[in-house]
């Protein structure tokens, strides 16, 4: 089938190289020419495992290209939009000049029985304000949300966990099928595919993120009780995890979430729920917000005592720049604010990150940064770990750090390393909610 795929962002060039992948015949779409242009060449313009090769393999195939020109989207039966849905400058909803800008310029080259499925993240009510443009040109508009996680995106896309597909109360096309065509590989396996109205399915993304968050920050007041009483939220959270109605994962108690999705998402949804005049029902995740920031402020907290009160030219290695492992995305990044947070104290911070330097330093110039591990953590009087790349969280020694570092202090922001191994070290070890 051909495809095309308007934006090609995270979201957009990851699903692009997929669908080439399974065999579509796509085409991506995007007004940033140097975006376009690295794509075209096979080269992806952020980090995500997989993607390269699946790039590379669909463009050699002559499955896939990318181009500036909207025009390209003529032809092709279903088109996907997904563009970012950033956070407003001036408040907390979405902002959605993008999504309206990529249906205005597609809207000239649509046929009848197209299909345009939505799958940026939006505030509910936005398919239901975009059908009668699309309806005109005789098309059909669905909502087809993404469950991507940046790190596992080329999986989650080809292999994903469900399929949401929301259709309009009346259609003259059969738009339910074509998208069970386009998925033909996972719908084979038997991956659920769930049909619901347009709401529900702009509700599904915003509820799981939602969910997500309050999970993660729910762990998160546990490790502030437990900071204040003795106990360790790591033994707490795998005592609960064992309840099948709770589960384990998401119970990691740190620094907190981070990223482009959860703190805009759960922002925005506050948001549309004054609008729509329920504020009260999602009230709780100002707390959620609330409590994932208090945890950044608690990281250097743990920093500054360890330090001795006061952190002015102490040399601090901050062990991570990107939001989470695997990915290069610096949005929001609890690790960068903490570093930054550092730096505005007085501190002299080295950053290190395997894959996100670049980014961080178009954003923080102000700080140092060094891509080498042990270059970086040379001579620093502290070590904080906040992004668990595994070369801080499984091969760094402490051992070996002891023969490169100037102090023995680590604050472990995200209480992945040995408390035991570190201490018998000599080492000053603090994590996030644990003795």
């Amino acid at each position: 089938m051909r495809l095309s795929v308007i934006g090609c962002g995270y979201l957009g060039a990851v699903h692009a190289a997929a669908m080439a992948s399974i065999g579509h015949d796509v085409v991506g779409i995007d007004v940033d020419v140097r975006k376009i242009d690295a794509l075209a060449k096979g080269e992806a313009p952020f980090f995500e495992p997989g993607l390269p090769e699946i790039l590379a393999e669909g463009i050699a195939s002559g499955r896939l290209t990318f181009t500036t020109d909207m025009s390209a989207a003529r032809g092709a039966k279903v088109h996907f939009i997904g563009v970012g849905t950033p956070q407003q400058k001036d408040g907390y909803g979405a902002d959605l000049t993008y999504v309206n800008a990529a249906v205005d310029a597609l809207l000239p080259h649509l046929s009848a029985g197209d299909i345009v499925a939505g799958k940026s993240t939006v505030p509910v009510g936005t398919a239901a304000s975009l059908t009668p443009r699309i309806q005109e040109t005789g098309a059909t508009l669905v909502w087809n949300p993404e469950f991507l996680r940046e790190g596992y995106a080329v999986q989650d896309t080809i292999d994903p966990d469900r399929l949401v597909v929301g259709v309009g109360s009346s259609t003259d096309s059969d738009p339910v099928s074509v998208l069970r065509e386009v998925y033909a590989p996972a719908v084979a396996k038997g991956t659920p595919f769930i049909v619901t109205d347009l709401a529900t399915a702009e509700l599904v993304k915003v509820a799981a993120n939602a969910f997500l968050a309050t999970k993660i920050s729910f762990i998160n007041a546990m490790a502030e009780i437990a900071e204040v009483t003795g106990a360790d939220v790591t033994q707490l959270a795998d005592a609960i995890g064992h309840d099948v109605r709770i589960g384990r994962r998401f119970l990691g108690a740190g620094i907190g979430f981070g990223g482009g999705c959860l703190p805009k998402d759960i922002r925005a949804f506050s948001a549309r729920a004054e609008e729509l005049g329920r504020g009260e029902s999602v009230a709780f995740l100002r707390e959620v917000d609330e409590i994932n920031l208090r945890r950044r402020d608690r990281a250097v907290q743990l920093v500054v005592d360890a330090l001795g009160g006061q952190v002015f030219q102490k040399k601090v290695t901050v062990l991570g720049a990107a939001f989470k492992p695997y990915s290069d995305d610096i949005r929001d990044s609890p690790a960068l604010d903490v570093a930054v947070r550092l730096h505005g104290l007085g501190a002299q911070v080295t950053v290190t990150d395997p894959e996100a330097i670049d980014n961080a330093r178009r954003v923080h110039p102000q700080l140092t940064y060094v891509a080498d591990r042990d270059e970086a953590i040379r001579d620093a009087d502290a070590l904080v770990l906040v992004t668990e790349w595994d070369e801080y969280r499984r091969e760094l020694a402490p051992a070996h750090a002891s023969t490169l570092t100037a102090g023995r202090v680590i604050v472990d922001g995200r209480n992945g390393l040995d408390p035991a191994a570190w201490r018998a070290e000599g080492w000053t070890y603090l994590g996030m909610g644990r003795p």
